[in-house]
């Protein structure tokens, strides 16, 4: 038994150093002896399906990263976000914002090697905003309180009121990058001239969901904002908001919308931001036919004539200290906090961060409102 099982060892060992020894066109079973012919066959089977197997594992490597992975299943980014106008997005029809691209980013491999912290387009020269990026985290999520930023006049900024407008303010300092994701606060290259409807409607609700999202989870987001300005336009026509959890290349966490910036029934000039819709008819209306013709046919006012009649939010609260303290029983718009007991000016900062089920607007003396409860902001100092 033992010799012959030698002898068959020693028959395939000459099969296959007569098959090593031919050329690939004469290595074939018909070659053999007729008692190894299976034997080839076998082994040559075998070859081929090694090579294979190499060639296929060569071609379709797996994708080792999140940004390949992101690259295989959203569509191509070659449009880039700045190459946009509103022209590429559907007509404002009622809702604050709509789904772009089938609600996947525009992302790029490349975007997902981003790093950290956040990045800043510089203002251009007519001192417009540019695409604000960034890798947000829990760190990067702020602990303190936000700052004013009233000292920060976007292009195109108009301090004007109309009626019907929660806080009956036209135009909000929009961050692009909200300060609840980064702590960015006054900072000139994060904030656009923006209307409350884009500010509360359009962009709020992307705003927090994805701070719920980073403080549910602890993963790492990749987010972009871009303004979208037509021409030399000084006010966005609206912005272009994306995200994506940067670990898996948006697999777990996702977004890409458009966010209108208009306010229903008001007609805004995106040239200059002058604007006209129906009159605030508080104490300080006047304010409002003086900014650029707001309260008129305000869209055919000039860039600088609508500059020189804006009144900046910095300027309104000192002027409305110096009142105060000159006559302070006398009447003048505050907005009242009912919830801390607490009165401020219109244009302080704390206003834009109060809840609208907190916000009582009152046209009354600095004194009836001590009296009844009332305390002043220590930031604005009414």
């Amino acid at each position: 038994m033992m010799k012959r099982k030698w002898k068959l060892f020693g028959l395939a060992l000459a099969a296959a150093c007569q098959l090593l020894s031919c050329s690939p066109a004469s290595r074939t079973a018909a070659s053999l002896p007729p008692s190894l012919e299976s034997t080839a066959e076998v082994m040559q089977g075998s070859a081929e399906l090694s090579s294979d197997a190499s060639a296929l594992a060569s071609t379709e490597t797996a994708p080792e990263t999140a940004a390949e992975t992101y690259a295989e299943t959203a569509q191509s980014a070659a449009t880039s976000p700045k190459s946009l106008s509103s022209a590429d997005f559907p007509a404002y029809s009622g809702a604050a914002q709509t789904v772009y691209n089938g609600n996947k980013p525009l992302f790029s491999e490349a975007d997902f090697t981003f790093g950290s912290g956040t990045s800043l387009s510089p203002l251009d020269s007519l001192g417009r905003c540019g695409t604000a990026m960034g890798i947000l985290s829990p760190t990067t999520l702020p602990t303190e309180k936000r700052g004013s930023i009233g000292m920060v006049k976007p292009a195109g900024w108009h301090t004007v009121k109309y009626a019907g407008i929660d806080g009956n303010y036209l135009y909000n300092r929009c961050h692009l990058i909200a300060y609840e994701l980064c702590g960015l606060n006054a900072e000139p290259k994060n904030l656009i001239t923006g209307t409350r409807y884009l500010n509360v409607q359009g962009m709020l609700p992307l705003e927090n969901e994805t701070t719920d999202y980073i403080r549910r989870t602890g993963n790492t987001v990749l987010y972009r904002v871009t303004p979208i300005f037509d021409g030399d336009n000084l006010v966005a026509s609206g912005v272009l908001m994306e995200g994506a959890s940067a670990g898996d290349g948006g697999a777990d966490y996702s977004f890409c919308a458009y966010c209108y910036n208009v306010q229903p029934g008001i007609t805004i000039n995106y040239a200059d931001g002058s604007s006209s819709g129906p009159e605030f008819t508080g104490s300080d209306s006047g304010s409002s036919k003086n900014s650029g013709g707001n309260t008129g046919s305000g869209n055919s006012g000039s860039a600088s004539g609508a500059a020189a009649g804006a009144v900046s939010a910095g300027g309104a609260a000192a002027a409305g200290a110096a009142a105060s303290g000159n006559a302070a029983d006398s009447a003048q718009d505050y907005v009242l906090n009912t919830n801390t007991k607490k009165f401020h000016y219109p244009s302080c900062s704390s206003v834009e961060d109060m809840k609208p089920k907190n916000r009582k607007d009152v046209h009354e003396s600095r004194d009836k409102i001590i009296a009844d409860g009332y305390k002043p902001c220590k930031r604005c100092n009414p």
